[in-house]
């Protein structure tokens, strides 16, 4: 039986779903699951949910490299000589960095980058977070990127290494259609029963675009009479975000659970920078909801092809966002036409089971492995 060490930093936001999904499913298919992560967040926390059989291990470890490397470094390489894993699979690029530095090819390692960390920055910065993933790969065993985009992006970057493309999933019976009336009257006030509704689910932060999207929403506001937008999540721009809000948008801050938050829209959007492939859209589309998306690398990946010409805008672009949602808001049978078709996609598609199936191959070709079957989806 394999005994796998997830490591991760960050431990929110999409990532952190991501990774708790992918180590209870690998629990309960019978293998030794081990997480290693900051103590405090929503990660440890859904780790440590009843029946999940997985075994976290703090790791004290700030978001974004400093000062405090070389202390995580040792801290992890302690870590992982307690667990003495066969695999270890590093999330994001502060685990990547920690981690191969900690490991530096002893045991077979896989990186995922959920968004190349180059992106984030510029100048000087990104230069330094190219070269290390060009250094690091001789540590790599494999890289898993979720999107196509973000495969191309890595080898544009001159990233050397074995590459494989699975795209995130998400638990498509946790996030079904459910009545929007229902929804509404668990989470709104009342006055809120049939207003034109648009939901964000995401970190509030600037990769996210939430910026983008109130400088949208005075147009939006303007031509749909009544209309509502809430932002679920929260992060480091909430205060500047707070300060320039319409009366018409609501906070509603972070969330544990958010398939009801879709279940209660009319539009889900999410107006992204960057994304390696973000899971609130595909989550939205699980739960029967049309999408506006940027068109971005990893974004616009999510999409069914047949529905981009309505949910991909330009990204930066408040006035093509501000069309598309009033488009939307107005046409209540596209609307429906479009989470069908969206459902549709997600369990083809993005069901967490076919994640999880890809990342079992990947581990069984590093491992020589049997590999283990997850039970197939049968929602539909």
């Amino acid at each position: 039986m394999p005994r796998i060490l997830h490591v991760s930093q960050p431990v929110d936001g999409g990532v952190a779903r991501v990774v708790t999904e992918l180590a209870a499913a690998q629990a309960a298919a019978g293998m030794d699951v081990h997480v290693a992560c900051p103590a405090e967040g929503p990660l440890p926390r859904a780790l440590g949910a009843a029946g999940r059989g997985v075994r976290g291990h703090p790791w004290a470890a700030s978001r974004s490299p400093g000062p405090g490397l070389r202390t995580e470094v040792a801290e992890l390489h302690r870590v992982i000589d307690a667990v003495r894993p066969t695999l270890v699979h590093a999330h994001s690029a502060k685990a990547g960095l920690a981690a191969r530095l900690a490991l530096r090819g002893r045991v077979p390692t896989v990186f995922q980058p959920h968004a190349w960390s180059f992106e984030a920055v510029g100048g000087s910065t990104a230069l330094l977070a190219r070269f290390w993933e060009r250094r690091a790969a001789r540590w790599t065993d494999r890289v898993v990127c979720v999107s196509e985009a973000e495969w191309i992006t890595g080898r544009r970057a001159g990233i050397p290494g074995s590459y494989v493309v699975v795209p995130n999933g998400v638990d498509v019976d946790r996030f079904s259609p459910g009545a929007a009336r229902q929804a509404r009257d668990r989470l709104l006030p009342t006055a809120f029963a049939r207003a034109p509704l648009v939901v964000c689910v995401g970190r509030l932060c600037r990769q996210k675009g939430q910026d983008v999207l109130l400088r949208a929403w005075t147009s939006v506001a303007a031509r749909v009479p009544g209309a509502r937008l809430v932002l679920v999540g929260d992060g480091p721009d909430a205060g500047r975000l707070r300060a320039g809000a319409e009366a018409s948008v609501t906070f509603a801050g972070a969330a544990r659970e958010t398939a009801d938050w879709y279940r209660a829209a009319d539009v889900v959007v999410l107006p992204s920078r960057w994304e390696g492939m973000a899971l609130a859209p595909l989550e939205a589309m699980a739960c029967g909801r049309p999408v506006v998306v940027t068109d971005v690398n990893g974004a616009r990946e999510s999409l069914p092809s047949a529905g981009r010409a309505h949910g991909l805008v330009p990204p930066e672009d408040p006035a093509a966002l501000a069309r598309a949602l009033v488009a939307l808001l107005r046409d209540a049978e596209l609307r429906d036409a479009l989470g069908r078709r969206g459902r549709r996609h997600v369990l083809d598609h993005h069901d967490a089971r076919r994640t999880a199936d890809a990342i079992d191959v990947v581990y069984r070709e590093l491992l020589g492995a049997a590999p283990t079957k997850y039970r197939e989806c049968t929602t539909t």
